[in-house]
């Protein structure tokens, strides 16, 4: 085992897959429908808030799709990397 992942090595290949397969494309019919799902928040300690926003996205992505709209519900769009970085620094150095 290598002492450190090398990303180079196996995400290029996992992306064009996910690419191939229509992965990042609405699926369905109509008006397309699409929530881009950030991670939560790592401001310290996780809260009712955290599980609220997840809860809502999934009733409106499934209320579309149930419509018959086109709907995607992505995934991985990091909105507070400095903020995430700077909680797990804090707790790392303890």
């Amino acid at each position: 085992m290598e002492p450190q992942y090398d990303h180079k090595k196996y995400e290029s290949d996992i992306y064009k897959l996910w690419e191939k397969s229509g992965a990042f494309g609405p699926s369905g019919k109509g008006t397309p429908f699409t929530i881009i799902m950030p991670p939560p928040n790592a401001s310290d300690p996780l809260h009712v808030g955290h599980a609220r926003f997840v809860a809502i996205e999934d009733i409106l992505i499934r209320y579309h799709r149930m419509k018959g709209e086109q709907t995607l519900w992505l995934p991985g769009s990091d909105h507070a990397g400095i903020e995430t970085q700077f909680v797990f620094e804090k707790k790392l150095s303890k």
